[in-house]
C-alpha cells in the first residue's frame, strides 16, 4: 500500500526529472537555470535557494509560493563496431548508431516560503525532481538474424542486436528522484544566516535489459537461454543539507552549503523475460552523492551576478563507486567462481560542476537573464560500456531567461541548450568469453562503444506573492 501511494504522489508531482551534470539537476525552475544553476550566494528566488543553501531563504519575506513546469528533450546517440570475423569465419566488419526515440520529458517544481515580518525565523517546503536520467534505443533490424536482408554495408550497430546474437536488443532506461524537503532558515544578523534541511526522497527505476541481473544460463550450461530480463523497482531515501550565507548589504554575497549522501533502500527489481515469463528478483542500491557547494554573488542596483562551484562525491556512492562483474558463489553451479554477467555498479568518477550567471534589469518588473554551466564528465572511457543506459556525458549548457512581475506575480520563461561534446568511447565488454586475470573486464578487442547527447528545455515558473 505504501508503494501505490508513492508511486501515485511521484506522479502526481512530476515524475520525470532529466538531468544535465551527471544525473544531477543543474538547476530548479526557470530562475535559477536561467542563472546557469547559480543559486549558493545569490537567491534570486526561492528555488534555488531551497535547492542549494537553505540558508539564503533568509531573504524572503512574506509568504512566497512558486510553482514550475517545463519540456525537455534530449537526443543521445548510440554507436557500435565489430572487426571482420568477429561472427565467424569471414563475417564482415559492422558499425553503426542508433537514434534515442524517448521524446519529450515534464519537468515540474513546487516550492512555499514563509516568514513573519521582523522575525529571524524563515520556513520553506518543496518538491523537486532533483535527479533523472532515460534513453530508447531501438533494436538493431539490420542485424545476422535478418538472413539473406542483412546488409553489413549498411548502418549496422552490434550492441543493437537482438539478445540471441549477442546483442542488448532494444536499450531503454526511465529513472527519476523526487526530493521533497522543510527548509528552515535563522538569521544570527541581519548579514548572518543558517540553515538547515532535512530530505525525504523517492525514486524509481526501470531498465531492459536489467544489467544489475545474472542473466540466464546458455542451455550448455543448465539454463534456458533467455539471457537478460528487464527490471522495474523503486526505494525510498533519507538525507539532508545544511549551509551558511553572507550578505553585505553593499555589494557582495558569500554562501557555502553541504548536501550528505542521500541514503536509500534497496531496490528490489521486479525481472520479466523478453519472452513475458517472470524472471527471479535482484537487488541494488544506488544512493544520491554528496554534494559540497561554494558561492559568491555580486549585486547592483540594476545586476545581480552569481558563480558556484559544486563538488559530487560520486566515488563513494553505493552504486556509483564500484565496477566490474559480479562472480557467481554457488558452489552448486557449472558457472561457479565465473563471471555472472551482472555488473557491480556504474564506476564513475568525481565530477565538478562551474554555474555562472547574470542577471539584469531592463526595468525594475523586467529582468533578463544568461546563464552558463560547465561540468567534468563522471563516465570513465574504460567503462563507457556500463553506462549506455544513463550516457551522462553533456558537459557545457548555456541558458537564457526572461522575467516580468505583474502586481504580485513574477512570470518567469527559460530556453536551456546542453551541447554535444566529446561524449565516451570504449571498447563493448564480455564477462564470459573475454575474461581473465589479465583482462578483468573482458574487453573485446577492435570493438569500440560510444555516445554523445545535446539536450534543450523550455520552462515557465511562477511566483506569487500571498
Amino acid at each position: 500500500m505504501r508503494t501505490q501511494l508513492t508511486t501515485i504522489f511521484a506522479i502526481l508531482i512530476g515524475i520525470f526529472s532529466f538531468a544535465q551534470s551527471g544525473h544531477i539537476m543543474q538547476g530548479i525552475g526557470a530562475v535559477n537555470m536561467s542563472m546557469g544553476g547559480a543559486a549558493t550566494a545569490q537567491p534570486t528566488d526561492i528555488n534555488g535557494a531551497i535547492q542549494w543553501n537553505p540558508a539564503a531563504i533568509a531573504v524572503f519575506d512574506g509568504k512566497i509560493a512558486s510553482i514550475s513546469i517545463g519540456a525537455f528533450y534530449a537526443s543521445p546517440e548510440l554507436s557500435s563496431s565489430m572487426p571482420a570475423g568477429m561472427m565467424g569465419a569471414g563475417s564482415p566488419a559492422v558499425n553503426g548508431t542508433v537514434e534515442d526515440e524517448l521524446g519529450m520529458s515534464p519537468m515540474p517544481a513546487l516550492a512555499f516560503v514563509w516568514s513573519k515580518p521582523n522575525s529571524n525565523h524563515t520556513f520553506g517546503a518543496s518538491v523537486f525532481g532533483v535527479s533523472g536520467f532515460g534513453v530508447d534505443f531501438p533494436e538493431e533490424t539490420n542485424s545476422p538474424l535478418a538472413g539473406a536482408n542483412f546488409n553489413p554495408n549498411e548502418s549496422s550497430s552490434p550492441i543493437n542486436y537482438p539478445q540471441t546474437a549477442g546483442g542488448f536488443g532494444h536499450i531503454t532506461s526511465n529513472y527519476m528522484m523526487v526530493q521533497t524537503s522543510l527548509t528552515y532558515a535563522y538569521s544570527v544578523s541581519k548579514k548572518v544566516s543558517f540553515g538547515l534541511q532535512p530530505n525525504f526522497n523517492y525514486h524509481a527505476l526501470e531498465l531492459g535489459p536489467n544489467p544489475t541481473a545474472n542473466p540466464d544460463l546458455p542451455p550448455a550450461l543448465g539454463g534456458t537461454g533467455k539471457l537478460y530480463p528487464t527490471a522495474k523497482g523503486t526505494a525510498m531515501g533519507y538525507g539532508a543539507q545544511v549551509g551558511v550565507f553572507y550578505d553585505s548589504k553593499s555589494l557582495l554575497k558569500l554562501g557555502m552549503s553541504y548536501k550528505t549522501r542521500q541514503y536509500f533502500s534497496e531496490f528490489t527489481f521486479e525481472n520479466t523475460y523478453l519472452d513475458g515469463s517472470t524472471a527471479p528478483d535482484n537487488t541494488f542500491t544506488m544512493n544520491y552523492p554528496s554534494i559540497l557547494s561554494f558561492g559568491m554573488g555580486l549585486s547592483g542596483k540594476k545586476f545581480d551576478f552569481a558563480t558556484d562551484v559544486r563538488f559530487v562525491n560520486y566515488e563513494n556512492t553505493e552504486g556509483f563507486k564500484e565496477s566490474g562483474w559480479k562472480i557467481n558463489d554457488d558452489s552448486s553451479s557449472p558457472a561457479f567462481g565465473h563471471p555472472t554477467g551482472a555488473v557491480n555498479g556504474f564506476g564513475w568518477k568525481n565530477m565538478t560542476i562551474f554555474s555562472i550567471g547574470l542577471q539584469y534589469k531592463i526595468k525594475d518588473n523586467i529582468p533578463i537573464r544568461i546563464g552558463y554551466t560547465n561540468n567534468t564528465n563522471p563516465i570513465k572511457d574504460s567503462l563507457t560500456f556500463y553506462s549506455v543506459s544513463a550516457p551522462a556525458v553533456v558537459t557545457q549548457a548555456a541558458q537564457i531567461g526572461l522575467g516580468y512581475t505583474i502586481g504580485k506575480m513574477d512570470i518567469n520563461l527559460l530556453y536551456h541548450k546542453g551541447f554535444r561534446g566529446d561524449g565516451n568511447s570504449g571498447t563493448m565488454l564480455s564477462p564470459k568469453a573475454y575474461n581473465s586475470v589479465t583482462n578483468p573486464l573482458g574487453k573485446i578487442p577492435g570493438t569500440n562503444v560510444s555516445y554523445d547527447m545535446e539536450t534543450s528545455m523550455f520552462q515557465v515558473t511562477l511566483n506569487y506573492k500571498l
